[in-house]
């Protein structure tokens, strides 16, 4: 269906586990090259790579603390050194970090949040334009929430406006990065069944269950498609600046 990703050099930032892992491995099937970027799950991720390798893809693993935006830039060098290019920047890498009440979120905390949701994606996305412009299929796919859309919920606002940056953003950046050839836009996944939602009570996952018109919580597979998508020049090369839900119906924007 993505014939035109084949051969294509592509990174994904927070690509171990969860959606990130599930991404990766849908580029790789699709018969890209992918750099497969962790922190601190390093055996998940090789374990990953492995898998592709012996299933007669391509992938690499790379290391890097993206809570720093140094580590961000350099990330997208070795991506581009080890694979011989860059054709798309997947930016999932991300977290909510903590939960917490509104009136107890402190600077460390916003600190925290900005710097892994924020910076690192502006900080790899600059890094990565120099390498997109020079394909013939430059495009930069940045992870979302239905959070950024609906305000969450009364602990994860901190993690809401960190995401709703990064839909404001994906739309200044096509702007920008049209005239350079690079198509931008974003993924928004509701509540996706994943080691992100380890600490989630169970309540409150009952609770967004019950509000999903589709009757159940997504999984990692349910964003695949739609990365892979937005990266085709051949099935979206007219759209740049969106933001796609995936939620099963519980936002419709």
């Amino acid at each position: 269906m993505f014939n035109d990703l084949t051969g294509k050099a592509v990174l994904v930032t927070g690509a171990s586990r969860g959606i990130g892992a599930a991404i990766a491995n849908g580029f790789a099937e699709a018969g890209a090259h992918v750099a497969i970027h962790y922190n601190a799950s390093r055996e998940p991720a090789e374990k990953l790579a492995e898998s592709i390798n012996q299933s007669g893809g391509k992938a690499v693993t790379i290391g890097g603390d993206f809570s720093r935006s140094p580590e961000a830039r350099k990330t997208v060098e070795e991506a581009a050194t080890r694979l011989g290019g860059l054709d798309v920047l997947v930016n999932n890498a991300g977290a909510m970090v903590d939960r917490r009440d509104f009136v107890d979120i402190d600077d460390e905390l916003l600190d925290a949040v900005n710097d892994l949701n924020i910076k690192s994606l502006v900080a790899a996305s600059q890094a990565a334009v120099p390498h997109l412009e020079k394909s013939a299929n430059g495009a930069i796919v940045n992870l979302g929430s239905i959070a950024g859309a609906n305000g969450g919920g009364a602990s994860v606002a901190h993690y809401a406006a960190a995401k709703g940056y990064v839909h404001t953003v994906t739309r200044s950046m096509a702007m920008a990065l049209a005239g350079k050839g690079i198509r931008v836009n974003a993924i928004a996944p509701g509540v996706i069944n994943t080691d992100f939602h380890a600490a989630t009570p169970p309540e409150i996952l009952n609770n967004l269950k019950s509000m999903i018109v589709m009757g159940r919580l997504g999984d990692a597979e349910d964003c695949v498609g739609s990365a892979l998508f937005l990266s085709s020049r051949k099935a979206s090369g007219y759209i740049t600046g969106q933001v796609l839900h995936i939620n099963g119906g519980q936002y419709m924007a």
